[in-house]
């Protein structure tokens, strides 16, 4: 006589499921235990084995498939804590709201190492973990901060009264925004709980994570970022989840790390465009920590000098036009009644012309001779050129002939340090023509100036001056970037030039001079967005100089323009972003757009332009009763993106607008299975993808 087996258990499984395959929920399989949500397992997935996350089942699913048509879970990945409900919710809400399938958000913010482990090679990495951890045991002791500015205990008041309410933390560049962040960290910690803090880029993290190493060296300290190995991400994300971590610093994936008790988000920067994915899932990790924070009763703490325009809307009280989601705390001076910059507007059209044949000088006479007397006082200067390479294109005089990338519609960037030529969208290089491949003319020039010229000529305009540079170029490998910002601090480079890179978040104490040398390009951007990016990056490039109380005073800010009456140039003169946030933000409630109504973005991929805008024409045509239907939502005819082909694909865009998110959403989560549908009619016409932008950052 056998023994019956006993019953199986009927789990839901989220797995990586490709978009046009339509399986965006949880799978059914059968396994011996029950399993409570969140655990991690190994199932078959066609002729695969893939990882995958049990989920709560839908009980109420009419398409449910008998049990003998079912798989079994071929292994649990034992000895790790399911993942915690708050942290499902989150990605719940992030795959709905994003558009994207609940697996494929799952496993994507999962560490790419995890995703490949079997149980035993987890069970491996776990007693390693727990063998590291048992012979550093940390400590809870925390120094005491230096002592607050009158301005920062009003700041740590205005947040402790405000409770679990978001914060927008509005301080000027140098008034000690860090600071505040640590104080907040410091109550948050000797609760015992767990503090989040993000930053928007990875060069950032290195500076912010020896500040706070610094201040909490008992601490267990980890990083998130994409410049870390497989193994490393894997052990700071375990550490964090496991519950052994205390702060966890990050990149915008970061938002996704499960904490065992998280009691604090902070979002640096929070204005910066790099916490938007732009491909994949294409989420904003600013906006989804603050869902996380309302979902796990946290605070969360958004801090910037120009905050977007979108979280300074969100922080008007109603009473004067906003939503009054945020409290808003302000901090307009620097710590140490460090002044900010003196701002000066340089009209070119005004300075003087070089002789006939004469090379013009890299920087106006004017604005060389102060850089100049920086140099002899010992004292840095900040050049900020927004464009790397030594030459956006090379040109023939003779026939025409411009150095286009053959792949995209764009132009390859001359860099002259490897004597290439480089397209800094597909990555396609070749070494530079000895002659024009059209016409065979031996005089091919560079036209237009990135920072690598810019800092070849300044070095030979100002001769004796140390001209240094950072950009992407030049901090490519491991250690390059570390290296170059020690030379700065420790004063081996008296002119740095640089891109964005260097314009926000460093703390430079002997710069005194920041210069603007090609700002004008924004002013006249179709994207709307143009200009207030603009403005904050400058504003964030002005607060690089005198952050050192000894040396504001004399401390200058210079733009060289030839629209110096430019009502942008004109509110930096008095640093009023309030001014300029209101101007903007009536620009837009006339024009209909952010934050008074909500975007996405339909776009789509294909081998030719003709296949992709046929796609989107018929996209918007098969949703067009239902936009009716829904009342208020506004579809408009597909155009070519800004750059229209890169690595020979062709790619194309069509905007949808809402004046309310919810019926945007409601529209979209509709439409998604038509679209889904068309594409895999017409992916034998050459649509190779297509996917929905949702609040996208242009336009």
């Amino acid at each position: 006589m056998h023994l019956a087996d006993p019953p199986l258990h009927r789990v839901g499984v989220v797995v990586d499921t490709p978009q046009h395959s339509g399986l965006s929920g949880p799978l059914d399989y059968l396994c011996a235990d029950a399993l409570a949500p969140g655990t991690l397992v190994r199932v078959p997935l066609g002729r695969r084995e893939v990882t995958g996350v049990v989920w709560p089942l839908d009980a109420a699913a009419a398409q449910a498939l008998p049990e003998g048509q079912l798989r079994q879970v071929a292994e649990v990945l034992s000895g790790l804590p399911p993942l915690p409900a708050a942290w499902r919710a989150l990605v719940g809400f992030a795959a709905g709201y994003y558009q994207r399938g609940l697996g494929e958000m799952a496993l994507m913010v999962l560490p790419p190492e995890l995703r490949e482990l079997d149980d035993v090679q987890w069970q491996r990495r776990l007693r390693r973990l727990h063998k590291a951890l048992a012979a550093d045991p940390g400590s809870a002791a925390d120094p005491e901060g230096p002592a607050l500015t009158v301005q920062q205990a009003a700041a740590l008041a205005a947040l402790a009264q405000a409770g679990a309410q978001p914060c927008l933390l509005w301080g000027s560049t140098g008034s000690g925004k860090t600071e505040i962040y640590l104080r907040q960290s410091e109550q948050v910690l000797a609760a015992g709980r767990q503090v989040l803090i993000m930053v928007p880029e990875i060069n950032l993290t290195p500076q912010l994570e020896a500040r706070v190493a610094q201040r909490f060296p008992g601490r267990r300290i980890v990083s998130l970022h994409s410049g870390l190995t497989p193994a490393q991400r894997l052990r700071s994300w375990l550490m964090a989840h496991l519950g052994h971590a205390d702060i966890v610093l990050g990149t915008r994936l970061s938002v996704f790390t499960p904490l065992l008790r998280p009691g604090l988000i902070v979002v640096d920067e929070e204005h910066d465009p790099s916490y938007k994915q732009q491909d994949g899932a294409r989420y904003s990790a600013r906006d989804l920590a603050v869902f996380r924070g309302r979902l796990e009763g946290v605070p969360v703490l958004l801090g910037s000098a120009t905050p977007s325009l979108e979280s300074w809307f969100n922080a008007m009280p109603v009473a004067e036009g906003g939503a009054g989601r945020y409290v808003r705390v302000a901090m307009p001076a620097r710590v140490g009644d460090g002044a900010m910059p003196r701002v000066r507007v340089l009209d070119l059209s005004r300075a003087p012309k070089p002789p006939l044949g004469q090379a013009p000088p890299p920087l106006a006479q004017e604005l060389l001779a102060a850089i100049s007397e920086r140099v002899e006082r010992g004292e840095q200067s900040l050049v900020l050129l927004n464009r790397r390479g030594y030459a956006p294109v090379l040109h023939c005089s003779d026939c025409g002939w411009k150095s286009g990338c053959p792949h995209c519609s764009a132009w390859r960037v001359f860099h002259k340090v490897d004597r290439s030529l480089r397209c800094h969208h597909c990555g396609f290089t070749e070494r530079v023509p000895r002659a024009c491949p059209d016409c065979g003319n031996q005089d091919i020039a560079p036209v237009g100036r990135g920072t690598e010229r810019l800092e070849e000529q300044l070095a030979e305009a100002l001769p004796g001056a140390r001209v240094g540079r950072i950009d992407a170029d030049v901090t490519r490998h491991k250690g390059a970037l570390e290296a170059q910002l020690a030379s700065v601090h420790a004063g081996e480079v008296d002119v740095l030039v640089g891109t964005q890179m260097v314009a926000k978040g460093h703390d430079f104490r002997r710069i005194t001079l920041v210069a603007a040398v090609n700002p004008d390009a924004a002013l006249f951007a179709s994207d709307f967005r143009a200009a207030e990016r603009q403005f904050a990056l400058l504003m964030q490039a002005a607060g690089r100089a005198g952050r050192d109380a000894l040396v504001s005073g004399h401390s200058e800010m210079w733009v060289q323009t030839w629209h110096p009456t430019h009502a942008l140039y004109q509110t930096l003169r008095s640093y009023d972003y309030a001014g300029f946030a209101a101007q903007q933000l009536k620009e837009r409630e006339m024009a209909g757009l952010p934050p008074y109504a909500s975007l996405a973005m339909l776009r789509a991929e294909g081998k030719t332009q003709e296949a992709v805008q046929a796609y989107l024409q018929a996209a918007l045509a098969a949703v067009e009763p239902l936009a009716e239907a829904l009342g208020g939502v506004a579809l408009y005819p597909p155009v070519p993106t800004p750059v229209q082909r890169v690595a020979n694909v062709e790619r194309a865009q069509a905007m949808i607008e809402c004046p309310q998110r919810p019926a945007l959403q409601r529209f979209l989560a509709q439409a998604h299975p038509r679209w889904l549908a068309l594409a895999q009619q017409h992916r034998r016409s050459g649509v190779i993808r297509w996917a929905v932008d949702v609040d996208p950052l242009s336009i």
